[in-house]
């Protein structure tokens, strides 16, 4: 604070430095609670990947199931007794194929129930299920 001398005339030259100072205090606060949050730090440990272009696509099956419940693998007919051995001996390839499943819209819930059950008896993990968009 300053104080006033008798004299009137005389120009004040002293600088009120609680505003300065309030100031001051409020940046430091703030840093104090912002500084934490900035230089916290998850460390992940990120996969490293090559730019060379990979040639092994990835192979896939395609299985279907028409409305009477015949089953096509690759569009060739397959009897139902042949069928386990062929999702096993795609489930025994490395990598392992992808099956597209395309079932009819008209076929029984139970034949395409039963399609997904062996293929899981036989270790296959990969199924896309396919579809066809309706006529417009």
């Amino acid at each position: 604070m300053a104080f006033f001398d008798d004299r009137q005339d005389d120009v004040m030259s002293d600088m009120n430095m609680t505003p300065l100072i309030d100031v001051m205090l409020v940046l430091l606060i703030v840093f104090m609670v912002t500084l934490p949050t900035i230089t916290h730090a998850v460390k992940l440990d990120l996969p490293s990947a090559s730019n060379i272009p990979s040639d092994a696509r990835n192979r896939h099956v395609t299985v279907e199931i028409d409305a009477a419940g015949a089953i096509r693998w690759d569009a060739q007919p397959v009897a139902h007794a042949l069928l386990q051995a062929r999702l096993a001996k795609a489930a025994a390839q490395q990598p392992q194929p992808e099956v597209q499943l395309y079932a009819d819209r008209a076929v029984r819930y139970e034949a395409v129930a039963d399609l997904l059950s062996a293929a899981q008896r036989a270790g296959l993990t990969k199924i896309d299920f396919l579809t066809q968009p309706q006529p417009k």
